[in-house]
């Protein structure tokens, strides 16, 4: 599939386009992230495509030429309290305009992976499987998923009980067997999401 849905929006009034993604958002803890990327108009690279798409040394390597060859880029994120509270949705959308304020630069639309923002006076195109259709939103998704992965090794560090680097907060059997054992964290954990809040009103009960 031809990652190249945003070449029919250049034109005269249109030049920079943002490309936004987000990664973490089914994880059970940790911030979830969103990327934003501007790429030059006749910008090609074979190695990008949507993260899921890529091996972990892909990935890197991708990072790697974006940081190098974006016009700008920007990584935004949300906490689990903030998603505890507004929900992942509107976590998601917030993380996004987070990354679009990190670019710093100025631009004329955004193309987003399923994601309606509102807040900028530009275009918006909310698209379905947008990492695997514009080359901009495939690059937001290779930022957006190594920044968290690169955090997630560093939670790792910090509560090595619970196994991160290995499952980067998804609700794998490790992971589950984790929280049955050690119970949710505050800071760490989110609370509103099913898995954890089943584990923590256990904790409760027995304690």
């Amino acid at each position: 599939m031809a990652l190249d849905y945003e070449q029919q929006y250049y034109n005269d009034k249109v030049q920079l386009i943002v490309g936004c993604d987000e990664a973490g958002r089914g994880c059970l803890l940790g911030d979830v992230f969103a990327g934003a990327v501007i790429l030059p108009k006749d910008f090609q690279c074979d190695l990008i495509n949507d993260s899921k798409q890529l091996s972990e040394k892909q990935r890197e390597e991708a990072f790697i030429i974006i940081k190098e060859k974006a016009i700008a880029w920007g990584v935004g994120r949300c906490t689990p309290e903030e998603i505890d509270k507004i929900n992942i949705l509107n976590a998601s959308r917030l993380a996004m305009e987070r990354a679009i304020e990190d670019m710093n630069h100025k631009f004329d639309m955004i193309i987003t992976d399923c994601m309606d923002i509102k807040k900028y006076n530009v275009p918006v195109v909310s698209l379905i499987h947008g990492d695997a259709l514009a080359l901009c939103v495939a690059a937001a998704s290779i930022v957006a998923k190594v920044s968290r992965d690169h955090y997630c090794l560093e939670l790792d560090k910090k509560y090595p009980e619970y196994h991160i680097a290995k499952h980067k907060g998804y609700g794998t059997k490790d992971h589950l067997q984790a929280l049955e054992q050690y119970g949710p964290k505050r800071g760490l954990h989110r609370f509103s999401y099913k898995p954890v809040k089943k584990f923590l009103i256990e904790k409760v009960t027995l304690f």
